[in-house]
């Protein structure tokens, strides 16, 4: 039998779907599952995408222009105008989510042993993106008990080498909530001029900011202009995931024309896709606006919830949709397993995501879980309800200080 590749078994499972074959066992035994553990938006799809799907007049679904069709690259080139940022239709690559765009720039500015510093905990399949190009993430950790704010800049600068070739986050981050601010970025934007280095930013969440905050895109910051390289995607602001419509931005021209070259060889993005996500654009802000008050309100009650558990400690978020906790058990992804496998309250449970998958440092997250308030308020205080009594009554749940 032929052996698989090196970098095939080296390649991560995703944390956060490995557990679903426990989920569909207990779903096969009546039980009631709160899905916490995915960023799938429940808040309807906007009507227009829909209508824009139907009311095409095309004859043939082609290919489209591997870098995306010009008439949607100006659609959002007018988005971005309307959040302050000045870019043209050529600094626009429109791609098969971000997911797709983030695969073509670490390709476009990575070589094989290339090394990017990544804060974490960060968003599990950056280690598989990492892995598909042989770059090595360099973490450096952010810790729960300062709400995983950026760490210092010398923290930065003692992984930097000669391999090292950028830097990569997510403003609001998947999966804490953290919302860096300007002067967080101001601190980036140092190291990467100082050491030439790329800076790349996910930006999917950007409209989810809270307690009166605002976001700050990298790409406002002058002398970013050929290192600064944004990936951004319809699938949380428009809650489209399928539409599997993502971008990269950025004023780089050479990086914008390499990672061309890898957006050629797999044809085009998605033609019905992009009809939809250009409708999207001209959507009333009122859906946005709802949208964010729905998940701000959502936010609150997990917190005010999650707070009042002994032992659990639950920063405050200030964007996205996610709250990354620390609960008094001995290991999460246990927890999380027998959550499915070995418990319910009142024929319910609940499914998280276990931290240690969002870590590059072997023996962290342990204790961690990513929650995903991506249901409605009665949901969410039902999975709590869960949580609060599997804390409780959990074999391996560790001692707390009265």
């Amino acid at each position: 039998m032929p052996n698989i590749s090196k970098k095939g078994a080296a390649m991560p499972a995703s944390p956060i779907r490995k557990l679903v074959p426990f989920a569909e066992a207990a779903k096969k035994q009546g039980k009631k599952i709160y899905h916490l553990n995915i960023g799938q938006p429940d808040i309807k799809t906007p009507k227009e995408a829909f209508d824009a799907v139907k009311n095409t007049d095309m004859e043939i679904i082609s290919y489209a222009p591997s870098e995306g069709y010009e008439w949607y690259r100006d659609k959002i080139v007018e988005y971005y105008d309307r959040i302050g940022v000045s870019i043209n239709n050529k600094e626009v690559m429109i791609t098969a989510g971000a997911s797709e765009a983030i695969h073509f720039v670490m390709n476009a500015c990575f070589d094989p042993g290339d090394e990017i510093i990544v804060p974490e905990p960060f968003y599990a399949n950056y280690n598989g993106f990492s892995r598909t190009g042989d770059v090595n993430i360099k973490p450096i950790t952010a810790r729960i008990e300062t709400g995983f704010a950026l760490p210092p800049m010398e923290d930065f600068e003692k992984e930097i080498t000669s391999k090292t070739k950028g830097i990569l986050i997510c403003n609001p981050s998947n999966p804490t909530g953290y919302l860096y601010s300007k002067e967080e970025l101001e601190v980036l934007k140092k190291i990467v001029l100082k050491y030439d280095l790329f800076l790349l930013v996910d930006e999917v969440y950007r409209e989810f900011v809270y307690d009166g905050k605002s976001h700050t895109s990298v790409l406002t910051l002058d002398g970013l202009e050929q290192h600064a390289i944004v990936f951004d995607s319809v699938s949380k602001r428009y809650s489209a995931c399928g539409a599997r419509i993502g971008m990269i931005i950025s004023r780089n021209k050479e990086m914008m024309n390499t990672a061309l070259k890898f957006a050629q060889a797999r044809l085009s993005p998605p033609t019905m896709g992009q009809i939809m996500a250009a409708a999207m654009v001209d959507v009333p802000q009122s859906f946005i606006t709802e949208s964010i008050s729905e998940y701000d309100e959502r936010r609150k009650v997990c917190i005010e919830r999650l707070q009042k558990m002994k032992g659990v400690t639950c920063p405050r978020p200030g964007g996205a949709f996610y709250l990354f906790v620390k609960l008094p058990v001995d290991n999460t992804e246990n927890f999380c397993k027998w959550l499915l496998e070995d418990f319910d309250h009142n024929g319910e449970t609940l499914m998280m995501a276990p931290g240690a998958g969002f870590y590059a440092t072997q023996g962290l997250g342990q204790q961690e879980a990513r929650i995903a308030y991506v249901l409605n308020n009665n949901d969410l205080h039902k999975a709590m309800d869960c949580l609060e009594n599997a804390l409780e009554v959990y074999p391996h749940k560790l001692a707390v200080a009265e």
